[in-house]
């Protein structure tokens, strides 16, 4: 899709308490009656880097926001917690009008979209976690990785992006160009304070009690979040299914958007399964 016939978001700021946060809505093309996707987006990511998607899914509406220090939003007045940006995410869609929504959370934003389906259990009526974990329980990725992550030099210094691309998002030969288009640069406060908002936080005790129907997508080459602990979540979960895209790292999402695309729409759109756990066994054969 060329840049002029992107969908161009609805951009504004909302304040909520102390703090104001840059607001994005893509509009669905003809307004059909699809829920709309409240998306929570990875570590240190504006808005902008799920215009890919935003490009795709044109059949829903879709509301995102910069998180305090990150892309257009002011630097955090203090810091926060999981729960706290959850609040957040409700008093927004409620703003817009918006009540029952899908629920779409990368990696940090995983974590986040876990917190707000177990906070908001009655509006999310379908939950989909990519290249995500439970938190602290998390099995880690390659430790010269997750280094790299404790840091935003890879948002802020071009050369140690193109330097370390392929080691922390995998081998897409087109992908770091791509990426690089969208990058604003997030302000260190606002990305230790999004480090620390998730500092003790775990979804493990609460999993097998979340009943909302859930899409797991793990990348069989995920080296900051290895796909072993979307199979964790999935036996934990009641209600959900698995996809592992083989060969895919941390950024499929985006960069193998083409083969995800219809696994999560067909999930979207399915009627809920029934809960794992009453799944009747197969029947013996003769």
């Amino acid at each position: 899709m060329s840049a002029a016939t992107r969908r161009k978001p609805e951009i504004s700021m909302q304040t909520v308490g102390w703090q104001t946060y840059r607001t994005a809505i893509w509009r669905a093309e003809g307004r059909t009656a699809e829920r709309p996707l409240l998306f929570f987006n990875g570590i240190g990511a504006n808005l902008e880097l799920i215009q890919p998607l935003a490009d795709a899914m044109t059949e829903r509406d879709i509301i995102t926001f910069d998180m305090p220090g990150i892309g257009g939003s002011p630097a955090p007045v203090i810091p926060y917690r999981a729960w706290g940006a959850c609040y957040t995410a409700a008093t927004i869609l409620d703003r817009f009008g918006y009540g029952d929504v899908d629920v779409l959370g990368v990696s940090w934003g995983g974590a986040m979209a876990q917190q707000f389906a177990l906070q908001y259990r009655r509006r999310t009526k379908k939950l989909i976690l990519a290249a995500t974990s439970m938190g602290m329980v998390m099995v880690p990725g390659n430790f010269d990785v997750l280094s790299k992550m404790a840091t935003p030099q890879r948002y802020t210094d071009p050369e140690y992006m193109v330097k370390n691309f392929e080691k922390l998002y995998g081998d897409d030969p087109d992908m770091q160009g791509r990426h690089r288009i969208h990058i604003q640069p997030p302000t260190v406060r606002g990305y230790m304070y999004q480090l620390l908002a998730m500092i003790g936080w775990t979804s493990a005790p609460f999993l097998p009690f979340l009943n909302t129907p859930t899409l797991i997508l793990t990348g069989g080459k995920d080296r900051i979040v290895p796909a072993i602990n979307g199979r964790m979540m999935d036996k934990l979960l009641p209600n959900s299914q698995l996809y592992n895209v083989e060969g895919g790292g941390h950024l499929f999402i985006v960069s193998r958007l083409a083969e995800i695309l219809p696994v999560m729409r067909n999930f979207l759109s399915e009627p809920p399964l029934p809960n794992k756990a009453y799944r009747a066994p197969k029947a013996a054969t003769a």
